[in-house]
């Protein structure tokens, strides 16, 4: 991992990948949290299925 990288990384940027915090994380020894989000949430998954937008069906002629 480059140093621009990390240094993104504690700044908050949003241009890191994912596999970069899973790197930083497992150096922290903190890879362990990276179950619990990613464990399973009814709650938000209901909540992301009901802003989904329908797709509207042409009528048939």
């Amino acid at each position: 991992m480059s140093l621009m990288t990390l240094r993104g990384i504690e700044k908050g940027r949003s241009g890191s990948t994912m596999g970069a915090y899973a790197a930083v994380l497992q150096v922290l020894g903190l890879d362990t949290d990276l179950d619990t989000l990613a464990a399973s949430d009814p709650l938000g998954r209901e909540l992301q299925d009901a802003s989904l937008k329908q797709r509207q069906r042409l009528k048939k002629r």
